[in-house]
């Protein structure tokens, strides 16, 4: 895997990007690539990703009835969330989705164990499939709990950073692209006997807490870190132009100086700039107004409106490149 990183961020360099990009489409997406003319099904990849507030803190218990229960023409892929240098990470199988992929969620690339909470996907899926109701939808979600991407802040959570070395040399970038490699393994996800063409369309990233809390320095940094992992995120899905989806952090107040994130207002600067500076890239705001369910994690209803208005805008960012 650490050949995997090196390959991704080598990317970056522009002479080498087309031979990169067709030995990773060779190597990673087989089928895709020479399958291509015997596909009937085609299906709209969707990637979600971040750290916890992209987990998922809601309750199960509390979603609508139209949430409860499955989803027609949805399927997921949740990578098993992993620390930094473990090799677990990563592991999962293609399911439809339902409720049970928010914190707490397993997988062991056999089976998977849900648990009581769920994230944004939920009413992500149901809108996609609102606006896309001749499609089929597929989720690719691979997110851990207080992960940054600066791997000074990292801690016991761990971190996103393409230049990770410590032990063997594995983070939470090497688990993001063993579940694409995962993910894309599979011929036939829906098991309809039909081989599956699954085309990337977007991706929705919700972290920049963990870079916020931690020293100016890593906050003030925040913005390259950014650029430079969404940059690499797109290669690994094969579309240096695909769609992205920020989420902005916001603030609970719930602390003794009034900010849980002390520097929390330079993350969110970084992510503004990169949503109007960065090319197909939108940002959700609504963030500021949720309620939370502790000092860290919105409220179900918080994620529900979430998951709404992340569908909103990426389906706006393609239609727009369809025009």
């Amino acid at each position: 895997m650490l050949l995997w990183k090196r390959i991704f961020r080598d990317l970056q360099t522009i002479e080498m990007k087309n031979k990169v990009i067709t030995i990773i489409a060779i190597v990673i997406f087989p089928s895709f690539i020479f399958s291509q003319t015997v596909r009937k099904d085609t299906i709209k990849v969707f990637y979600l990703g971040g750290q916890s507030n992209m987990d998922g803190f809601g309750y199960n218990s509390e979603l609508p009835d139209s949430l409860k229960e499955g989803f027609k023409d949805v399927w997921i892929f949740h990578g098993n969330p992993a620390p930094d240098r473990m090799r677990k990470g990563g592991k999962g199988i293609w399911e439809p989705l339902k409720p049970g992929h928010g914190t707490g969620f397993k997988s062991d690339g056999i089976t998977n164990q849900l648990s009581e909470r769920f994230g944004v996907e939920l009413s992500f899926a149901s809108l996609l499939r609102q606006l896309y109701p001749n499609d089929k939808i597929a989720i690719i979600k691979y997110s851990r709990g207080g992960t940054s991407i600066d791997s000074v802040s990292a801690r016991r959570f761990g971190c996103w950073d393409v230049d990770y070395n410590r032990g063997n040399g594995l983070n939470q970038y090497d688990h993001f692209l063993t579940t694409i490699k995962n993910a894309f393994s599979y011929n036939d996800i829906n098991k309809n006997g039909i081989d599956d063409c699954l085309i990337p369309q977007g991706i929705i990233w919700m972290q920049g807490e963990s870079d916020a809390d931690f020293t100016e320095e890593v906050a003030m940094r925040y913005g390259y870190n950014l650029k430079r992992l969404m940059s690499l995120l797109r290669a690994s899905l094969l579309n240096n132009d695909l769609p992205i989806v920020l989420g902005k952090i916001s603030d609970s107040g719930d602390d003794i100086d009034g900010r849980v994130w002390d520097y929390g207002e330079l993350v969110q600067y970084a992510q503004e700039k990169f949503s109007q500076e960065g090319t197909n890239v939108s940002i959700v705001r609504s963030t500021s107004n949720y309620g939370y369910s502790d000092k860290w994690h919105y409220n179900s209803e918080g994620y529900i409106h979430l998951g709404e208005q992340f569908a909103q805008e990426i389906y706006k960012l393609i239609e727009n490149n369809t025009k």
